[in-house]
């Protein structure tokens, strides 16, 4: 079996900076992803064989993604693993173990050993809960654009994108440039936010422009914005039918005689991204809680954990964009090149580079708050935790009738986060209404427990008994 100079976990722009740059160095890297090609979910694309469009009508940088792509096809240290789903990490004896398991349908074990390990697993929608959520026609503001993206698929003809943060804006413009009527993005955010970062603003122009393309975009096919405005509610009854919308005060609840109902066929809503970080927690890395109350992996200044060998970039050290995880990824290759003896020395520029870009994701994160009334949209019949069909006034009761004040208390007398998702829907949502109901703030060990997860992706048993020792055999 290859043992690599170093492991990489996730395809996307943290991933790919980091295998290439420690592939430059003649390293052999194996870069592994869930994905069928390169570019993570930010530049996901379908197979040439799908391909009806130009790719970079669809896609933001994708020029520059397309240089990255054919850069690290030049290089013959790096290894590209498609179609590679991990669901285990493990060290022992100064290397690292990787078991993933390839052919979803049939699947087939696989098992990588590397000397060091790059975690750039990225993120997925971060979703609350509201009445109507899982009626089929709602779905994410991801799913929405990796459908178009990837298999150049509308979510719907009449779309309704809401939520929060500035991911809604390519969302709504890419469904408007193929087609979709969309009726209308619900920023729950003020746009008056914007007035307290400025300064930083101004020092990322880049952002700005890309931010007016997108507004020209919504202009051009007459997509009507609204700021401060959310969707509370979801309507229909095989499918999705309508929405209610209502403006929102500065506590995040809906005011009076605002609400409205919106026809249509589709909602794509997200309130952001939540980092993936099951593989760091089982590695016994360490996290934090970042800026916008996800929990993060906690690096150093070369992106390197709390534990020997293993390195950490993008979305997974804190939600910041593409932009950033591409720098996070060169400075994890350099640390890595660095560790092996290889020239590895991170450049100032590219320091203070991350520096600019992390502080710009916090100013977003500050402008694109979770409203912090929305626990007051829901009925006690809001299903919570869809794979359990666990409503709203069951978590209530466990916490007010049986003391679940904490939320692993709350997942085992509830089941709300045991289902096929394994909390990441819910975790969020059923962590914060926990410690609302117990009347005190949710802590970092509270959002930290749905992390942890032995296994990170769904496995045949078979596969599992096949990564344990046999322990009846004779022990060295």
């Amino acid at each position: 079996m290859t043992t690599y100079d170093a492991v990489v976990i996730g395809a996307g722009p943290a991933g790919m900076s980091g295998a290439h740059t420690i592939g430059q160095a003649g390293l052999q890297v194996a870069l592994v992803d869930a994905g069928p090609r390169l570019g993570g979910q930010y530049h996901r694309h379908p197979p040439a064989a799908f391909r009806a469009t130009r790719p970079q009508a669809l896609h933001h940088g994708w020029r520059h993604f397309s240089a990255l792509r054919d850069r690290l096809a030049d290089l013959p240290g790096v290894t590209h693993l498609p179609d590679h789903h991990v669901w285990s990490v493990e060290q022992a004896d100064s290397l690292i173990t990787v078991r993933a398991v390839t052919d979803l349908r049939r699947p087939v074990g696989v098992t990588i050993r590397g000397r060091a390990l790059l975690i750039a697993t990225g993120g997925y929608d971060r979703q609350l809960p509201f009445p109507g959520w899982d009626l089929p026609g709602v779905l994410t503001a991801g799913a929405a654009q990796a459908l178009l993206k990837g298999s150049l698929v509308l979510a719907g003809q009449r779309v309704v994108v809401a939520g929060s943060g500035p991911f809604l804006l390519p969302v709504a413009a890419g469904l408007g440039r193929a087609g979709a009527t969309v009726v209308g993005v619900y920023e729950a955010a003020r746009t008056s936010r914007f007035l307290r970062h400025a300064t930083t603003l101004a020092q990322n122009a880049g952002k700005l422009v890309e931010a007016a393309r997108h507004h020209a975009t919504l202009l051009r096919h007459r997509i009507p914005m609204h700021s401060g405005w959310a969707v509370v509610a979801a309507h229909g009854d095989t499918h999705l039918a309508a929405v209610t919308v209502a403006r929102l005060d500065r506590a995040g609840n809906p005011v009076p005689g605002t609400r409205r109902r919106v026809p249509c066929d589709t909602l794509a809503i997200g309130y952001g991204f939540t980092p993936q970080t099951e593989l760091l927690v089982q590695l016994g890395c360490a996290t934090r809680v970042g800026v916008d109350g996800s929990v993060v992996a906690d690096v150093d200044a070369g992106q390197r954990t709390n534990v020997p060998s293993v390195y950490a970039a993008g979305e997974v050290t804190g939600i910041g964009g593409a932009a950033l995880s591409e720098v996070e990824g060169v400075i994890a290759g350099l640390a890595i090149r660095a560790g092996v003896g290889k020239p590895g020395r991170v450049p100032r520029r590219l320091l203070s580079r991350r520096t600019a870009l992390r502080r710009f994701a916090a100013a977003m994160h500050d402008v694109y708050r979770v409203p912090a009334g929305w626990v007051d949209w829901l009925t006690p019949e809001t299903v919570v935790c869809r794979c359990e069909e666990v409503p709203a006034e069951r978590v209530r009761a466990a916490v007010e009738q049986d003391g679940a004040t904490r939320p692993r208390t709350g997942k085992l007398l509830t089941r709300a986060g045991m289902g096929w998702c394994q909390g990441r829907v819910c975790a969020h949502a059923v962590s914060t209404l926990i410690t609302h109901f117990g009347g005190r703030p949710a802590s970092p060990a509270d959002l930290a427990t749905w992390a942890n997860r032995p296994i990170a992706q769904p496995v045949p048993l078979r596969l599992l008994a096949d990564a344990v020792p046999d322990l009846s055999a004779p022990q060295p």
